[in-house]
This record gives structure tokens, C-alpha cells and sequence, in this order.
């Protein structure tokens, strides 16, 4: 038995016989909801030390599957972590060779076949999110984020929060694979700038200002490492150039309503000057990330129940330079055996070595968003540290749609499947043809069936579907999985994973013996995966 199991038992006792001596008193009224409690019950405990290697990363390629080729890919811009070499080698510590995410193997099918389609419907439509923001507004035993945005207020047609909150919602390409609805989960995210950023020369809020740097920003991380500074074009929502103080379009005037950025500006639209680093964002850069249940009658399945939320922050400001070095030191830590480690705890953020702090929050049994324990956190980090397809540890932003159409809430209206920087194909036809299927683990059956029928990638069809078809699932599928999900959540193991696959999947590794994937051999390592993409005449 655990020493704080004894010592909780202890408590609980000595509370009893203080109790026994008191005189009777009215029932005491239920404790209001702790969404600090599980993490501060769990601080500095872990059961394994290497969360941030993920699920997906055990995937069985026989020799010819790979869908690792999206994440680790040859060193781009300014991410030097140059990873392809993992599509060939697991290339796992001693500690990772036995596969955590144990929760890949339970057989749910007989616990979801006890929720009905009213009662999961009624599930991923109640809001979870509110609880958690007015459990947190104030408390003063807490040091970390606040979720300070309203979304029962939401976003108008331009993506600014309508609280003020100076958040605003950006339209994406869902990265392949894990983040398609098709495989459980819809998601949107937000971006918010530092004041400095809009405000002008009196300290007063300027949304015009505001979005000329949002739109320098997104020049300088959505534009593929391809093209040099001087010849960048991004097509970007009308800006006024009499408020930046600029030539943006590069026709040499300034003044009037541009709709493109031609050549990177050397700075910000910022009365002190903050100088534009290409794919870096700007110190206080912060992101908001929901992770939500699919309800297949919402636009693009987005439920209002979260099972996730993420926020994250940059702390630090680095220069290319540092951070050449900050990625050599993680090459050295890693050819020596060292286990992940990160600065922080729960209850403030972990702080990656790129200067990122990230907290999340994760639902409890009841469904209530509570904060993720330290090993939670440290399962985030797998995919924001040293991962070498992202920008900037970033994965959406590069994604963004072009032009004014990219700003407002998330959906896939009007979304074409496009290539990646530098390839010929669409994205989803790549990944289709290098995964073998709809997911990491081939476990996708629906996409098996829709877009592989007889075994074989019906390549046709897929170049003539668009986005929803290729991405969302039937109602069937979608309502299946909320109550996989809604099922692990009842068991509250997520230490032990948090994929909640419909059956156990065949195509995963339990235990690494042999550290080849076996891709090599028959030429199927690709070194061409980038987050950026080709959006044609829509730059």
C-alpha cells in the first residue's frame, strides 16, 4: 500500500474520532467541486517516466505502414531536431520499450453498448467549461492560468472573442491522422497577442492595429521555409497601411487597404519596436486549444462538452542561434540515455526548453474539467518539445487558411484538401497512401471501408471528396466513440492512455525487443512531412 494511501487512512480516522467528541450538527452542505484537488493529490508522482512518448508512436508498421512521417521529418526553418531517423528506429529507452498506454488494450465494447444515443447526446452537449472558469476566477491558493475567455459569449464573424478577452479564433487544416474527427475528437484553438500589440501610441485598444500584426504574424509562420524572406507573398485579410506605418504589399506607398504582405516586414506594428523572426512567435504569444466530444449534429461535429483543454504561453525569446543550441543539447541528452524532464508542476505549467509553459485540463469521472496531474502534463509535452515537424513547437497556426476567410471559429467550410510545402498530392491522399489507412494504428474501420475498399486505396475517390467527407465520421461511428470515450473517463486512468479505440487494435506494439520499424528496407522513410502547406493562388 502506498505511503500516502496509509497516511490519507490516518486522516481519515483521526477526523473521525475528533467528529465522535463534537455534539450533532446539521448535515454539512456538499463540497463544492475542487478542480485542483486530483493534481495536488498527485504532485510529483509518476508511473511513467516517459509520458511523452505517445500512443501512436508504438504503431506496428509490417515493414510498410507509416503513418510517422507527419511528425518526424528532416530539420526545417528554425527546427533543427532533425528526426526523420525515427520512421526508421523506435530508437526508445530502456524505460519506453515497454508500451503504458495499456488502456490501447481494454475491450470497452460491452460498457458502450450500455449507453444509449439520448443519454451520450445529453452528455456532449451539457457545458463542462463554465464550472471550471467560475471555480477558478477566484481562487487565491492558485498561481496558474485562469481560463479567462468566455464561450458562452463565442466569436463574431472576424474571430475576435466578443468578452474582450482579446482572444480570437483562427480557421485551420486539422493535422492528419489523430486530429481528424473521424478518429474521436474535434478541436478548435485561439490565439491571443500581448497588449503591446494592440495598443496604440495612448495605450488604447486598436483592433486595426491588432490585425495587422496577427497578420505579420501569420506571414512569418505560415509561409514554408521554401521561400525566402524578400520574395514571401502571404495573402492576409485587408489591413490599413496607415495604421502599421508600413509598406506591406511592397508597391513603395504607404497608405490605403492592402490584402497582402509582399517580403517580411522587419518589425511589429508596435510603438516600441519588436523585431518580426520568421516562424518564431513573439514572446507572450499564447495559445488556447479545446479538445472536444463530436456531436454529429453541430457544425463540423464540434460538441459544447470539452474533454480537454490546453493552454499554453510563451515565456521565453529566443534567437535562431539559441535555439540551435537548446536542440543540440536535447540530441545530447537523448544519445545519453537521459529521461524527459521539465521545469514546473501542475498547478503553474510545465516549461518546455523552447521557453513554452503549458497547462491543461482534463475531465474527472463526473465530466468536470479538472486540473491534469504532473504526469498528465508530462504526456502534453511528447508533442510540444523537440518534435520536428512543428513551427515554433506549434502545430495550427502554420495551418491557417490564408486571406479574411482564416479568421472566425473553426470549421471545414470551404476547406480543400491541399498539398503539403514541397509535395505534389494532397495532404489526405499522402497520408492515406504512406498510413495504409485513417490512422496511426490502421484501426480506423470506417475509413478502411469508405476509402479502401478490397484493401486497396481507391485514390479517385479521395481526390474527388472533399474535407468532410474525408475527415468527419457516419453518426453511427461518431456517437460510438463519444461513448468509448465517455467510458474511460469513468475509469479516470489516463496515466494508462487516453485513446478510446472501439476494440483493441491489432497494429500496435505492447513490447519493443527489436528497435527497427522496418521501413528502410522496403524504401518507405519520407523525409518530406511539413506542417506548412501549399495553398496555390490561395498563399
Amino acid at each position: 500500500m502506498r505511503a500516502t494511501t496509509v497516511a490519507a487512512l490516518g486522516a481519515t480516522l483521526l477526523l473521525a474520532l475528533l467528529a465522535a467528541c463534537k455534539p450533532a450538527s446539521p448535515p454539512a452542505a456538499p463540497a463544492a467541486f475542487d478542480p485542483l484537488a486530483a493534481a495536488r493529490a498527485a504532485a510529483g508522482r509518476f508511473d511513467n517516466r516517459e509520458a511523452p512518448v505517445v500512443a501512436a508512436c508504438y504503431t506496428r508498421t509490417d515493414g510498410a505502414a507509416n503513418p510517422c512521417w507527419v511528425c518526424h521529418t528532416a530539420a526545417n526553418g528554425h527546427n533543427r531536431a532533425d528526426d526523420a531517423d525515427l520512421q526508421v528506429r523506435y530508437a526508445f529507452s530502456a524505460a519506453a520499450q515497454t508500451n503504458h498506454w495499456t488502456n490501447l488494450f481494454v475491450d470497452r465494447r460491452a460498457a458502450i453498448a450500455t449507453i444509449g444515443n439520448d443519454e451520450i447526446l445529453a452528455w456532449v452537449r451539457a457545458d463542462n467549461y463554465t464550472p471550471l472558469r467560475e471555480q477558478l476566477a477566484t481562487r487565491r491558493d492558485y498561481l496558474g492560468w485562469r481560463p479567462d475567455l468566455d464561450l458562452r459569449a463565442g466569436f463574431d464573424e472576424q474571430g475576435f472573442a466578443r468578452d474582450d478577452s482579446r482572444w480570437r479564433a483562427f480557421r485551420y487544416m486539422p493535422f492528419p491522422g489523430t486530429f481528424w474527427a473521424s478518429n474521436g475528437s474535434a478541436d478548435d484553438v485561439f490565439i491571443r497577442l500581448p497588449a503591446a500589440f494592440y495598443s496604440d501610441a495612448d495605450g488604447r485598444y486598436s483592433v486595426e492595429r491588432y490585425r495587422v500584426n496577427l497578420a505579420i504574424l501569420e506571414a512569418a509562420l505560415a509561409v514554408p521555409d521554401t521561400v525566402p524572406d524578400a520574395q514571401l507573398v502571404r495573402r492576409v485579410e485587408p489591413l490599413s497601411e496607415d495604421v502599421a506605418g508600413f509598406d506591406l504589399d511592397g508597391d513603395g506607398r504607404v497608405g490605403g487597404t492592402v490584402d497582402t504582405i509582399r517580403g517580411l516586414p522587419v518589425r511589429y506594428a508596435t510603438v516600441a519596436p519588436i523585431a518580426v523572426r520568421r516562424w518564431l512567435y513573439p514572446q507572450g504569444t499564447e495559445f488556447l486549444h479545446s479538445v472536444r466530444y463530436l456531436d454529429p449534429d453541430a457544425p463540423d461535429f464540434i460538441a459544447a462538452r470539452l474533454k480537454e483543454l490546453r493552454y499554453s504561453v510563451k515565456r521565453g525569446d529566443y534567437t535562431p542561434d539559441a535555439l540551435a543550441n537548446v536542440y543540440a543539447e536535447e540530441r545530447q541528452a537523448k544519445a545519453v540515455g537521459a529521461l524527459p524532464h521539465f521545469a514546473g508542476r501542475a498547478e503553474t505549467g510545465l516549461l518546455n526548453e523552447h521557453g513554452w509553459q503549458l497547462q491543461a485540463f482534463i475531465e474527472d469521472a463526473a465530466g468536470r474539467l479538472r486540473l491534469q496531474t504532473d504526469e498528465e502534463h508530462y504526456f502534453c509535452m511528447g508533442c510540444h518539445s523537440n518534435l520536428g515537424v512543428t513551427v515554433d513547437q506549434s502545430f495550427s497556426f502554420p495551418r491557417k487558411r490564408p486571406g479574411a476567410e482564416g479568421w472566425g471559429y473553426q470549421t471545414l467550410a470551404g476547406l480543400r484538401p491541399v498539398a503539403q510545402a514541397g509535395q505534389r498530392e494532397p495532404e489526405i491522399l499522402a497520408y492515406f497512401r504512406r498510413a495504409h489507412g485513417g490512422d496511426e494504428f490502421r484501426a480506423n474501420a470506417e475509413v478502411l471501408a469508405r476509402w479502401f475498399p478490397g484493401g486497396r486505396l481507391d485514390e479517385a475517390a479521395v481526390r474527388g471528396a472533399d474535407l468532410r467527407a474525408l475527415t468527419l465520421p457516419s453518426r453511427e461511428r461518431a456517437l460510438a466513440l463519444d461513448k468509448a470515450y465517455r467510458v474511460l473517463v469513468g475509469e479516470q486512468r489516463f496515466t494508462a492512455g487516453r485513446d478510446a479505440p472501439l476494440q483493441p487494435p491489432a497494429q500496435v506494439h505492447r513490447r519493443l525487443d527489436n528497435d527497427e520499424t522496418g521501413l528502410a528496407e522496403r524504401d518507405r522513410v519520407f523525409r518530406d512531412g511539413r506542417l506548412w502547406l501549399d495553398w496555390g493562388d490561395a498563399r
